[in-house]
């Protein structure tokens, strides 16, 4: 069996490799490795799969289909060094994963947020909300990345913003557009007047001075959106933060379709700009709006009239 818990190791480093932190992932296949040999099983099965899978008591199947996709991972690794691995199958747990629909916010929807910030209590808190939705909404940003920012990231003269070690570990430049420099500028300098010398370097600050907080941050947002008055468009597609990337992600390719640009060439570009590890990650907000996919059929209809 420790030739199976070297295994782990090798394909942990691996996948390390290439980005990916795994802190879960490694959890599972230790608990998964210790069952096989509880059950003095020297190689993988989907049977013996399944039944680690499926062991926890009380939990719903989503999760036993997590822990059989983690199992499912390693054990495709394992089989071009082991003929006698068996991949368990995909479907097992049939329609239990339920897709969340990005909710696609409309100008007017961002301005009802920013103005929905106007009621916080300080004036302090107020300025950096109303500036952190305007930033994600024009960046795309992950929320994780922009309270990690701090001042020395902005270069106002370079007109570029440095995201320093992302999801995955990768770090980027954003480059801005004036006006977003210009909001910024002026952002700081509301701040450093409600807050001359702020005990954290970050670029957003909380009425304390400090960095701001994720679980803050998600729960002030939920008090915006309720607010602004932004309601579900169905059960699976309810206002969140992090659909302010996806907003800017459709918006991008929306405008290049309109612009008659050559999408497929500039999605590496958005994927690059985004942080994805792989551009095959930004193909599925191709799917995520009924006018993009408008905009991609009007432009497929026309390049079958120009063939015939």
């Amino acid at each position: 069996m420790t030739s199976l818990g070297a295994a782990v190791g090798e394909y942990l480093a691996m996948r390390r490799s290439l980005g990916f932190k795994l802190d879960r992932t490694e959890k599972l296949l230790a608990q998964f490795i210790r069952h096989l040999e509880a059950v003095a099983v020297n190689h993988i099965t989907t049977d013996v799969a399944v039944a680690w899978a499926t062991s926890p008591v009380g939990t719903r199947r989503i999760w036993w289909a997590r822990r059989l996709t983690v199992v499912r991972g390693f054990a495709r690794y394992l089989q071009a060094f082991d003929p006698t691995t068996e991949v368990p199958p995909t479907g097992l747990f049939p329609g239990q994963r339920r897709l969340t629909v990005p909710y696609l916010y409309s100008d007017e929807d961002i301005e009802a947020l920013v103005a929905a910030a106007g009621d916080l209590a300080r004036p302090l808190r107020v300025l950096t909300y109303r500036t952190l939705i305007r930033l994600l909404a024009v960046t795309g940003m992950r929320i994780g990345e922009a309270i990690r920012l701090d001042r020395k990231d902005l270069d106002f003269e370079e007109g570029v913003l440095t995201v320093w070690f992302g999801k995955f570990g990768k770090s980027r430049e954003l480059p801005l557009h004036d006006s977003t420099c210009d909001a910024l500028r002026a952002y700081l300098q509301q701040r450093d007047r409600l807050y001359p010398r702020p005990p954290s370097p970050s670029l957003l600050i909380s009425t304390a001075g400090t960095r701001l907080r994720y679980p803050d941050v998600q729960s002030t947002f939920a008090r915006l959106v309720r607010q602004a008055g932004l309601e579900p468009r169905s059960a699976h597609c309810r206002p969140r933060l992090h659909d302010l990337r996806h907003t800017f992600a459709v918006r991008t390719l929306i405008d290049a379709y309109r612009a008659d640009v050559n999408v497929g060439a500039h999605l590496p570009l958005l994927s690059t700009y985004l942080g994805h590890i792989d551009p095959r990650n930004t193909y599925w907000y191709l799917s995520a709006a009924p006018e993009l996919l408008g905009l991609a059929s009007q432009r497929l209809e026309r390049h079958l009239e120009g063939v015939s």
